[in-house]
């Protein structure tokens, strides 16, 4: 009931802060001025309810990284540490819980798959957490076991924030929500599907294997809520970050983008969740990956729009950029978007697709994510739309962009893109007749 209570609070919250809104109004202040402070507000307590939620509220405010690019430092800023600190202090489950689902999965003999099994969990996530064992035969593996009633729970709080589409809207009067919150809530039942999840990691770990620059530890069981994997050693990403070389650095970076891009051309899926605790360097220098629980399929790969936007921006056509970001869905029928103002957000984010080379860092991050703390209706972060076929490829930019800030990485991108990414090597001058043009 808590959770629920926590929940519903919003809506009333916002109707409140409206009617005050009206009444500031009849008192003399600007419309502008008004709309700020209720979104202001609105946006504090979206942000304090979400951080004191786990499950699915959780993995919103994870995903929509763009009402975070939106919104002032000093509200994102203690949401995220929010955040941060639940994920820090998931306490594992229970040695005797563990014991109860193996058995319910596997079997009251499941002891008899291993030779050992360390119930101290290595790892722990939103829905679950991984175990150390050995495999009847030998082998070393991860033993992934979901949290009972994870499932039950992120897909409550879906349910309750679908009704939360028109104060959201407040804050992102560009943004079609609830079309957005329905894509997420499929997503995560496709995270909380270990059998999918399994089909996922085997496909990459076939196309992968053998491969100089990658290594996906293969599936070797798995059912509703386990699933055991091939063992991985290596160093974290995270240590990289902190730890790293400059070169170790760099071949990290260089080693993420490429895996991001050339994943839906060569297996037909994205990997949507690229953040530093599902990534290993080995002491061969391929990067390994795990957890295929967030998968986008693109079985024709990258949308070739993404490609052929990227390249007519770096040649300076706005209007096509707009007309095409209009078909797409970015730009809705009833927004009006300033092609200077765009072309000065989207720059920075373009830029190392425009350079043969090119330095991520945190201070470039920053100066991006200022471009964005303006809650003026006219802001253009605030006017964009996210279209359902882009969620996971947003998130995945968004979170890939973040990783490769924290490495400092310097690398050869463009490179990547033109290889890997549908229209961006296409002649330019076949452009607006290759792109649906409304």
């Amino acid at each position: 009931m808590t959770r629920s209570a926590k929940l519903a609070t919003l809506p009333i919250s916002f109707a409140g802060r409206t009617a005050l809104g009206i009444g500031k109004r009849l008192g003399g202040k600007s419309a502008e001025i008004v709309a700020q402070e209720i979104q202001q507000r609105t946006a504090e307590q979206i942000f304090k309810v979400l951080g004191e939620l786990k499950g699915g509220a959780m993995k919103l405010g994870q995903a929509l990284s763009i009402f975070e690019a939106a919104l002032p430092p000093e509200i994102a800023g203690p949401y995220r540490a929010t955040l941060t600190k639940l994920q820090d202090a998931a306490p594992p489950l229970p040695t005797a819980t563990v014991h109860r689902v193996l058995a319910e999965q596997l079997g009251d003999d499941w002891r008899e798959n291993f030779v050992s099994f360390d119930d101290r969990p290595t790892a722990a996530a939103s829905i679950g957490q991984v175990h150390r064992a050995v495999w009847h035969d030998g082998r070393q593996v991860a033993v992934k076991i979901q949290y009972p009633g994870a499932g039950k729970a992120l897909l409550g709080d879906f349910a309750q924030l679908a009704r939360l589409g028109k104060l959201f809207g407040a804050l992102l009067p560009g943004l079609e929500i609830k079309a957005v919150l329905a894509e997420l809530r499929e997503r995560v039942a496709e995270e909380l599907d270990y059998f999918r999840e399994a089909e996922a990691q085997h496909a990459f770990a076939q196309e992968f294997h053998g491969d100089p620059d990658f290594l996906v530890p293969d599936v070797i069981a798995a059912n509703e809520m386990v699933l055991v994997t091939e063992w991985m050693d290596g160093t974290p990403l995270s240590r990289i970050i902190t730890d790293g070389t400059k070169t170790q650095r760099d071949r990290a970076g260089l080693l993420l983008v490429r895996f991001l891009f050339c994943s839906p051309a060569r297996v037909g899926m994205l990997h949507a969740d690229p953040h530093p605790g599902n990534f290993r360097m080995l002491d061969d220098g391929r990067l390994g990956i795990l957890d295929f629980g967030a998968v986008n399929r693109l079985p024709d790969g990258y949308p070739k729009a993404f490609g052929q936007l990227t390249r007519i921006f770096n040649h300076g056509d706005m209007d096509t950029v707009i007309s095409g970001l209009r078909a797409e869905g970015f730009i809705r029928p009833h927004i009006e978007i300033d092609p200077d103002a765009l072309r000065s957000f989207l720059a920075p984010y373009v830029e190392p697709t425009a350079v043969e080379e090119f330095t991520f860092s945190r201070e470039w991050l920053q100066a991006q994510a200022a471009s964005a703390t303006d809650l003026r209706p006219t802001n253009v972060v605030r006017q964009l739309n996210l279209p359902v076929s882009y969620v996971l490829i947003h998130r995945v930019h968004a979170a890939g962009i973040g990783v490769l800030c924290q490495l400092g990485a310097t690398a050869r991108f463009r490179d990547e893109v033109l290889q890997w990414v549908p229209g961006f090597a296409d002649d330019p001058d076949q452009a607006p007749d290759t792109l649906p043009i409304p």
